[in-house]
């Protein structure tokens, strides 16, 4: 497990709206995004709804009247995930992002709410990929923008985050769960059907990894390790 030796302080907590300048203070730079557009697209969301994805329009927020109060902090700290490499799409995970300023913001969003975190574990899918040059980047997104609102409208991920392929067309995309058992009904959609019938002609390779990050007893220490069923 990882030791959280120090935590953000409260000013630092209050640029947690802008998670660039949050990630900048905290590590280090943060790769830059080229982002789908999302024709619906919003800024801020309606009371009891967050914004967790690049996607911002009303059928991929987050209804966090659905959630425990733990999941909604995680949930609300996850909104700075951010890289800290270039190189996220073929490096470790565990060092591609800025998981220690995550789990600062968490210590300090429990710790000003006076909650009691009790050691939990949440469900994290890690998908690679390989894209040629040929494949449409507006016909994936739609793809992934239609698979991604039925996975929103089981109110059990806590977290989307995908970046911009590199220059040899390697990316990486990450979904952090409630728990496992939220992520089967969103693979069984119809967008998620089609995506994953896609994938063939579209990527030239990708891969899935399955991991179990675990928060410890007030976010003093966590891990993210192999998911064993």
């Amino acid at each position: 497990m990882q030791k959280l030796l120090e935590v953000v302080s409260p000013k630092a907590l209050a640029s947690a709206s802008n998670p660039a300048a949050f990630a900048l203070k905290s590590e280090e730079p943060e790769a830059s995004q080229v982002l789908p557009m999302d024709g619906n697209a919003q800024t801020t969301a309606p009371k009891d709804l967050l914004i967790v994805s690049p996607y911002t329009s009303r059928p991929h927020l987050l209804d966090l009247t659905h959630l425990n109060y733990a999941q909604i902090l995680l949930a609300k700290a996850l909104t700075i995930l951010a890289p800290l490499t270039a190189s996220y799409a073929t490096s470790p995970y565990f060092s591609s992002f800025n998981w220690k300023a995550v789990f600062s913001l968490l210590a300090v969003s429990a710790k000003a709410d006076g909650y009691a975190w009790k050691e939990q574990y949440f469900y994290v899918i890690i998908f690679r990929s390989q894209i040629p040059r040929s494949t449409s980047r507006s016909d994936l997104a739609a793809l992934d923008m239609k698979s991604h609102a039925e996975a929103m409208a089981g109110n059990g991920l806590l977290k989307y985050w995908f970046g911009t392929p590199d220059s040899q067309g390697r990316n990486l995309a990450t979904c952090i769960w409630r728990r496992r058992e939220d992520a089967l009904p969103g693979s069984s959609g119809e967008g998620h059907k089609a995506a994953m019938r896609a994938t063939i002609k579209m990527y030239t390779e990708w891969q899935v990894e399955r991991r179990k990050l675990i928060v410890g007893d007030n976010v003093q220490d966590w891990d993210i390790v192999p998911w064993t069923d």
